[in-house]
């Protein structure tokens, strides 16, 4: 999940400026071509989190997306986005539901050009 307490949020934050300073010393490391984000989950819709996540899109001025089950508030700093988001009980069960056979089909061996 998320938190907001200070030492989870300054090892984070301490995390990610040594990640920056790892791969701008060490130019051969690759990274995403088009970029990544952060998503950062605060639980379901129903216990209170679409609140939560207003309360931040107003704060910080950021914009909110409602779609299928979602809803998120998000901000990019250049090719790196950082998402809260919350899910519906629905979606979290749609989702369950569809992963439900991972593992079970195993697909055919590819030979050749197929």
């Amino acid at each position: 999940m998320s938190t907001t307490d200070p030492d989870a949020r300054q090892a984070f934050i301490t995390g990610l400026y040594q990640l920056a300073d790892y791969l701008a010393d060490h130019p051969g490391i690759p990274v995403p071509e088009y970029g990544t984000s952060i998503l950062v989950p605060l639980g379901e819709q129903e216990d209170g989190c679409r609140t939560e996540i207003d309360y931040l899109a107003g704060e910080y001025l950021w914009p909110v997306h409602d779609k299928d089950g979602s809803y998120e508030a998000y901000r990019n700093f250049g090719p790196v986005g950082y998402t809260v988001y919350s899910l519906t009980k629905a979606s979290r069960a749609r989702h369950k539901a569809d992963s439900s056979y991972w593992g079970c089909v195993t697909p055919d061996e590819v030979t050749g050009d197929a």
